[in-house]
């Protein structure tokens, strides 16, 4: 019988798991099969461009996995159970259980409200394509009314950098607002922090520093110190989290419900249970946490996980099947699956350009800020590994 894999969620590090085990694993001796929910292929670290104005591909994940082997199963998971080897799926047929031998959880993270009230009723967020589409449509709006319409960006991590800049360059005649907690940029260089905010001026975006949010309702933003923000469309950017589901099928879990992993990304309670992307709670080479971001996607997804000193050996999920490898099969197997090149870990090709890069273990943090915007990479020195950058996320640690 087949050693069954089963990868959930088809995201930069699921798709780069599941395509790289296809490519290394005798097809004779594994199944793999990858469950998303959506049936494209989202390129998440684009999605401010896209909610912008730009058109970002989303290509099939059926194209992204043909020829490899990999069985694509649309559906959403409601639940696992690593005691029975089970994930309870739900689709358009009623949904079902899919047994496993070995499980990779990626299943990403969500925007992160951290308890502000009218954040889930009254704000917009680029975590999703839905989302970050629906705030295309609202922006598209404010443009048929006229200039001079306020738009809102909460958030000084880089995804608030870069959607309050993207926004301000594609849309000028909008009046583009962003509220940073603390300095703007304070995780980055001198030079980049110049660099910066004169970017913010130039392209007109007016910045809040040392505002914090209490509230957000419809037409304007209540803060901290009882002032009020006059906004036709505020955009959350304050944060990512995990879903409940790997704390609630009893994976050993941290407080903000990532996974507790060892270097090859096994499951600390769970060995037959590996982590990858922004799921897992992995130390980098620094010794630190690394942040969720794309770059981090890459490191924990590489068939070793994060153990360097090993990595002419199988290890993770290929050393857990037990099998023998075998040469590279045609397909999309264990390339980017945005633009259909061999990826590498902690670099995410995006139509010929590198948009972010750490290396591996979060030590180097290069950053890109709009798509004609400012260009951080250029100028920034080695910033705290808080933060990772791949998609200018801010993996759950910046606030409001």
């Amino acid at each position: 019988m087949k050693h069954r894999i089963v990868v959930l969620g088809a995201g930069y590090a699921g798709a780069y798991t599941a395509g790289t085990l296809a490519r290394r694993l005798s097809p004779a001796d594994t199944g793999i099969t990858v469950v998303n929910a959506e049936p494209h292929f989202v390129q998440r670290l684009r999605l401010h461009q896209l909610a912008a104005g730009e058109e970002i591909a989303a290509p099939p994940l059926a194209e992204v996995f043909a020829g490899t082997g990999i069985r694509l199963r649309q559906a959403r998971v409601t639940a696992i159970d690593p005691e029975r080897r089970t994930v309870a799926l739900a689709d358009a047929d009623g949904g079902g259980e899919l047994a496993y031998d070995t499980l990779v959880y990626a299943l990403g993270s969500r925007v992160a409200d951290h308890g502000v009230p009218g954040v889930a009723e009254h704000a917009f967020d680029v975590a999703g394509r839905p989302s970050a589409l629906r705030l295309r449509e609202r922006l598209d709006d404010l443009g048929r009314r006229g200039r001079g319409r306020q738009v809102l960006v909460v958030g000084d991590g880089l995804t608030g950098i870069e959607t309050a800049t993207e926004i301000a360059d594609m849309r000028p005649g909008l009046s583009v607002t962003l509220v940073a907690r603390g300095e703007l940029g304070a995780s980055l260089s001198a030079g980049a922090r110049g660099h910066l905010r004169r970017a913010c001026d130039r392209l007109g975006v007016t910045v809040l520093e040392h505002t914090e949010v209490a509230a957000v309702e419809a037409g304007r933003v209540r803060c901290a110190d009882g002032t009020a923000l006059a906004s036709d469309a505020t955009v959350w950017t304050a944060g990512f989290a995990v879903g409940p589901i790997a704390a609630a099928g009893g994976l050993d879990v941290t407080e903000d419900g990532r996974i507790l992993v060892d270097r090859t990304m096994r499951s600390a309670s769970h060995p037959d249970v590996y982590a990858v992307g922004d799921s897992v709670h992995a130390i980098g080479d620094n010794g630190r946490p690394l942040p969720m971001s794309c770059a981090s996607a890459g490191y924990t997804g590489r068939p070793h996980g994060g153990d360097r000193g090993t990595a002419d050996r199988p290890r993770g999920p290929e050393r857990q099947a037990g099998v023998r490898g075998q040469p590279h099969q045609p397909g999309a197997a264990g390339r980017d699956p945005a633009d259909g090149r061999r990826g590498r870990a902690g670099e995410a090709h995006v139509h010929g350009r590198t948009e972010g890069r750490a290396d591996q273990g979060g030590h180097r943090q290069d950053v890109a800020v709009g798509h004609r915007a400012p260009d951080l990479r250029r100028t920034q020195a080695q910033a705290p590994p808080g933060r990772a950058t791949g998609r200018g996320r801010d993996g759950g640690r910046v606030t409001p």
